[in-house]
Order: structure tokens, then sequence, then C-alpha cells
């Protein structure tokens, strides 16, 4: 597969089928595989008092264990990241705690739709292959890379701590864990997993990542940064969320990605809405493994416990939680195009009127996601502005992917999926806006290179996905092989992991500034290759359908917003309206 630098923390090759007895002593020739902790050789962890009794990378550097108790990982955590639960080691300071990877066999178990791996590099070489071993005698072979946890990229990162410990004392410089997720053959019992002969590369935790069987996304949104809000404290925020798919049952998945600390959700509800903040009939709590709240680490996520309630497709619901701490930071989706609300203090949670919240909000902080018991899987959309609804009327639900969910609910030639809208206003395919870490005002999300293993291969059942980005590379000065090279890997990527996916064809921005002959010209290369590479299962012609025959350096002046880049309502509609929804349909 092709890497864009350390545009992806994991490279992939799934060979599924070997010969059953070749797979067999690949992974498991030797000694019989042993549960990870019991292979532990390295210690990574070290009292700030007492640095030297650990050593990480061969030169007495380590991580501080007051760093990590205050991102929330702590000894014997079980943490949620790219929906893969993984444990931190249950070990104190200065005993051993991760593996280096040596080839050694690993007890592990479990049926999924891949392997997610707690991992970081401390050298060049971090990288390697191994293979799975499946109970009816078959494997597979996989390839990983761990990028280093000193100079690694941020945009990646399960989580960063604020120093290095050494012997010589504390530095004050980033240091980085990640969780990166490998394809399994679907449908096998995993039984053990052989870790691929590389020092460099120290694995903390592995488990098998439970496929979302019974479940199909109804609402999604991409986190795009980390951004100061309020601040925050004794409030209930009350999100008004729109469901593309119904069902009999409820989950609702809090993010927080990107995040040095933290956060605490006191409890939660959720509810049909009337009007505004008003809710239809009395919300319903939430619970969280049977509590009523939930804490949730840095980088980490909660979901919800299955709720019995029946959610309505195409439906505005209130989903309401209460923070009892202060929150000065949290991450978001800044272009909601929906009103919310916050809470005067207090938990307000169960109100089913709108008396106590006062302030609306026009972002998505924290909520991440709402799945529905049932249905056939989901649809993801990976985009930019476009998808996101940037000049859409807000509060009427006219983004294109919305439309599209409507045409499936309207129709029975093929399965009604939900559909998931993973825009991000300002989103690049190749290049980072949000640099990955801090609080910072910039919003417009890491490239689609570093998302797409959170944003597309870790959503709930998805089936299908669409890449319709671009634009906003162009207009930075990116030329478009870059943009190819990177739309080519998410496609070789997605292909990797069995996914159906298509891309859309970019729009012409003619008459909006910046948008230079030069910049169409690199549009249209795009393009083309789009059209005639056969990189992708299908392709929208977005361009075709939204451009003025009279100038197709622009958009029809009655598919235009009025800003030269963005489709308004009519525009957004015609885009969906165009889709074959055969092309969806992953069989």
């Amino acid at each position: 597969m092709r890497r864009s630098g350390w545009s992806s923390a994991v490279v992939l090759a799934l060979l599924a089928g070997l010969a059953p007895g070749a797979s067999a002593r690949a992974a498991g020739e030797g000694t019989p595989p042993l549960p990870l902790e019991r292979l532990f050789d390295n210690r990574a962890v070290s009292d700030d008092a007492r640095p030297a009794e650990a050593d990480f990378d061969g030169s007495g550097a380590s991580l501080s264990a007051r760093d990590l108790a205050a991102a929330g990982w702590t000894p014997g955590r079980t943490l949620t990241v790219q929906g893969a639960r993984l444990t931190w080691p249950r070990r104190q300071p200065g005993e051993p705690d991760n593996v280096r990877a040596a080839g050694q066999a690993v007890r592990v178990t479990g049926r999924g739709d891949a392997l997610a791996l707690l991992v970081a590099g401390t050298g060049a070489a971090a990288s390697g292959t191994g293979t799975v071993a499946y109970a009816d005698g078959t494997g597979s072979a996989y390839r990983i890379s761990a990028p280093d946890w000193r100079t690694g990229p941020l945009a990646t990162k399960a989580v960063a701590l604020p120093h290095v410990n050494t012997p010589g004392g504390r530095l004050a410089e980033r240091a980085r864990l990640y969780v990166v997720t490998v394809p399994l053959a679907p449908d096998r019992q995993v039984v053990s997993v052989r870790l691929p002969h590389a020092p460099d590369l120290h694995v903390f935790a592995v488990s098998v990542r439970a496929a979302a069987r019974g479940w199909t996304g109804a609402w999604a949104a991409a986190t795009g940064g980390y951004a100061a809000v309020g601040p925050w404290t004794d409030r209930t925020l009350r999100l008004v969320v729109h469901t593309s798919a119904g069902g009999p049952r409820v989950r609702v998945r809090f993010d927080n990605t990107f995040a040095s600390v933290p956060v605490r959700i006191g409890g939660a509800t959720v509810a049909v809405r009337a009007s505004g903040a008003a809710a239809r009939g009395t919300p319903v709590p939430l619970s969280f493994g049977g509590a009523a709240g939930v804490e949730v680490p840095a980088g980490a996520q909660a979901y919800s416990d299955p709720l019995g309630f029946d959610v309505p497709a195409d439906a505005d619901l209130l989903v309401s939680f209460h923070l009892p701490g202060t929150v000065p930071a949290a991450p978001v989706h800044r272009l909601a195009q929906q009103r919310s609300y916050v809470s005067e203090p207090g938990d307000h949670t169960a109100d089913g009127s709108a008396a106590a919240y006062p302030t609306t909000l026009t972002s998505w902080p924290l909520l991440a996601g709402m799945d529905v018991g049932g249905g056939p899987g989901s649809v993801v959309l990976l985009g930019d502005s476009i998808t996101d609804g940037d000049r859409s009327t807000p509060d009427a639900n006219r983004r294109w992917p919305d439309v599209l969910a409507d045409r499936l609910l309207r129709q029975d030639a093929v399965p009604r999926y939900g559909v998931l809208n993973q825009g991000i206003a300002g989103n690049r395919v190749v290049t980072d806006r949000y640099p990955g870490d801090g609080v910072s005002a910039d919003t417009a999300g890491v490239s689609a290179l570093n998302r797409f293993d959170r944003d597309v291969l870790a959503q709930t059942s998805v089936r299908t996905a669409v890449v319709f980005e671009g634009v906003n590379d162009l207009l930075a000065g990116t030329d478009a092989q870059r943009v190819i090279a990177g739309l080519r890997t998410l496609a070789e990527r997605a292909r990797a992991r069995g996914l159906r996916t298509l891309a859309a064809t970019v729009l012409p921005c003619g008459g909006r500034s910046g948008c230079t002959a030069a910049v169409d010209a690199e549009r249209a290369e795009v393009n083309a290759w789009i059209r005639g590479a056969g990189a992708f299962d299908a392709v929208l012609d977005f361009d075709a359908v939204l451009r003025d025959p009279a100038d197709p350096t622009r958009m029809l002046p009655a598919y235009d917003s009025g800003d030269h880049l963005h489709p308004g309502d009519a525009g957004l509609a015609a885009l969906a309206g165009s889709v074959d929804l055969r092309l969806l349909d992953a069989g």
C-alpha cells in the first residue's frame, strides 16, 4: 500500500486464506500463545520521582506515570479508542508494561472486523509483518508500523503526554501513544496473534474490535479540533441531531478526541424533539456500564448502554448531557448548521421543557455518534464543507447527506442504509488544518488521510464510503498529483478492509477569489484521474451535475449559494438526487 509520509499510522496487507497448515505454524509455532501481559519485557512508565526505574527507548527515557494518570490512563483501565476496547497495563511504575515485538505468540480471542493494537515506536524500524491465526486453522498476515513516541505525528496519536522522563529530569516534550488497526478475515474466530520481529515496536495492549452487529449508524459528526468553549461549569448541553435511519434501540457515543484531560459526563438523556429545546414527552436516561454517568479519558470514547427507545427515522432528537465540572475546552464539530442549547446551572437532562435552556449553541461538542438497533448498516460520507452543509439553510437539514438519507428511506431497491455525515468545513485530503494536538481556533480537522481510520473505518457497521474532497487542497496550492496520491491511498486502504468506496469529482469554483485558471486546470487533472483510473469501486460525477455548460469552470447560477464554492439548497439537492443508489449497495 502506498503511504504519504506519516499520513497513516499503519500499513495494511490482508492475506486471508493461507494454507491451514502454514497459517497454524506461522501463528502458533514453538511456545503456546500467552496473554500479552505475561510477555511484558520492557519498562516504559516511571514514577516522576524515580525516572531511572524505567527505560522505554534504550536511552533511559520513559513515560510519566503522573501524566498518564492526569489523562485518565490509569493502570488496568479499559479504554475505547476507534471503537476498540483496550486495557492499559495493570502495572505500577517501573514494572514491565509492554512487549518489544520479537515474534511472540499472543493469545487473543474474538470475532470482529479489525485487530487493534496500542503501540509506540522507539526507532526508525518500528514496523514489520505478523500473522493472525483463526479457529478454523486458517490465518492472515498483517503489516504494522508504529510512529515514534517522541517524533511521530500528533494528528494520528491516541493520546499525547506533556513530558518525557529522563534520568536527568523531566523534559517538556510531547510523548505519544498510538492505536492502530489491521484488517481481519471476515467472520472468523481469532485465537492468537504473532507479533512482528521488530524490537523497536512496543505493544501495550491488543484486542479484536468487535463488529457492530445489530447496529446501524443513524447520525454522526466528525471532530474537527479541540477548541476553547464556555467555559462550562455545572451546565447541561442539549444537542439537536437529525436521524437518517430509525430503530427500536439507541446508543450514543461521546468522543474525547484530541483532548489531554478526561471529561466527566454526569448524566445523559435522549428524547424526540418537539420544538426548540423542548422534548416530546419525558427524556429517557442513558446509562454507561450501568452507571448514570461516565468519565471519558483523554483521546478515548464512551458508548452508552443499549436503551430500548423507539427512534424515528428522519427526525430531530435531543441528546442532553450534564457537565458537572469545569470544561474550558472540548472536541468540537464546529459547523453544525443546527441550533442546540446550553442550560443555566444544574443538571437539566430530565427537563422536558425548554425553560432551563436560554443559550443557543451552533456546534456539536463531545457528542460524535448515535446508533439504532437493527438495520442494514451505514454509508459514510467523507468530505469537506460542501458535505458539512456550509451555506445550506440552518435548522432545515438540507445538507446533501440529509437529502440522500431521505431518498434511501423512500425506496426499496437497495438497503435503507443509515447515512453518516463525516464532512468537516475546511478539510483537506493531504494536509492538516488542525495540528492534531492542543487547544486551537482552527477546527477544520486533520487531513482525510489522517482521520480515515477514525472517521470511516471505525464507524458503526460501515458498508460503503464516499470520498468527496480535494477543492480545499487545490485552493491552498497543493498540486493535482499530491491530491491524486492521497485519494489513491484512501482507495487502497479502503480496499484492504474490504470496504466498497466511491469517489466524487471536485466541483468548479470559478468566480471565487483564488480559484484561478491554474487551480481549475489542477482540478480538471484530479477529476480526469477519478473518472478514469478505476481506483474506486464507482464514481459520482458531481462536477458534471453542477457545472455550467456555458462555462464549465463555474457552477450553474441556480445551484450556486452565491460564494461560487458552496452549492445552495438546490445544488445540494441536485447532488443527492444524482446518486444512483445502486452504487451504494455493498451487496
